[in-house]
């Protein structure tokens, strides 16, 4: 699975569900760290996740979570939110799973 391919699906996902899509980077300036959030004054953000020695799902999930969190969502809105995200990358994970016959260890740059 492509980390450009999920960001993309999820910043279009995430227009379409009425919330700001922030940017996403790989990997986090802090080392040692698996995700993080930096918000810039204007009011945008950027996700950073790390991709290294992580399972694919593991950070797909990160980058949902940090759409929700970079959107400030909670309690119902964000779980229609975040359910509204991962059933926008299914498809893509579904891919995955038909050209491989699983899920990869580890999601590619």
């Amino acid at each position: 699975m492509r980390f450009a391919a999920v960001a993309r699906r999820l910043s279009d996902a995430a227009r379409g569900l009425g919330v700001e899509a922030p940017g996403f980077r790989s990997p986090p300036r802090s080392p040692g760290i698996r995700r993080s959030i930096r918000r810039e004054p204007d009011g945008s953000a950027t996700v950073s996740v790390a991709l290294r020695g992580r399972p694919g799902i593991a950070v797909v999930g990160d980058m949902i979570d940090g759409v929700v969190a970079a959107s400030q969502l909670s309690g119902v809105e964000a779980g229609a939110v975040r359910d509204g995200l991962w059933t926008a990358v299914a498809g893509l994970l579904d891919d995955e799973i038909e050209a491989r016959g699983s899920l990869p260890a580890r999601m590619a740059a």
